[in-house]
C-alpha cells in the first residue's frame, strides 16, 4: 500500500491510476493523516432484477390511493363557540 500526499496525488494521478489497475491501494494524506483510499471499481455483486420480477409478491389495498382528506380533519381548528 502506498501513500501519499495530496500535492503528489494530483501531479501524478496518472501514474497513480497506473498502479491501481495493477492491484495496489492508494493512501492519499494531508498532513500525514489518511483521508482517502484509491483502490480499483469493483461492480456491484447484485444485478438490478428486471421489471415486473416481483409479480405475486407485492400486494396493494385496492383503496391505497383514496382521499385522505378526512384524516386531515383532526387538524382543523374548531370555531370557537
Amino acid at each position: 500500500m502506498q501513500t501519499v500526499n495530496i500535492h503528489e496525488a494530483k501531479t501524478n494521478l496518472s501514474r497513480l491510476l497506473e498502479a491501481v489497475e495493477r492491484g495496489e491501494e492508494v493512501v492519499i494524506a494531508r498532513a500525514g493523516h489518511p483521508i482517502a483510499t484509491l483502490s480499483a471499481y469493483k461492480p456491484p455483486r447484485r444485478k438490478i432484477a428486471p421489471p415486473g420480477s416481483m409479480e405475486g409478491q407485492i400486494w396493494m389495498s385496492p383503496d391505497f390511493d383514496d382521499p385522505l382528506d378526512e384524516l386531515f380533519d383532526v387538524f382543523k381548528e374548531e370555531p370557537e363557540a
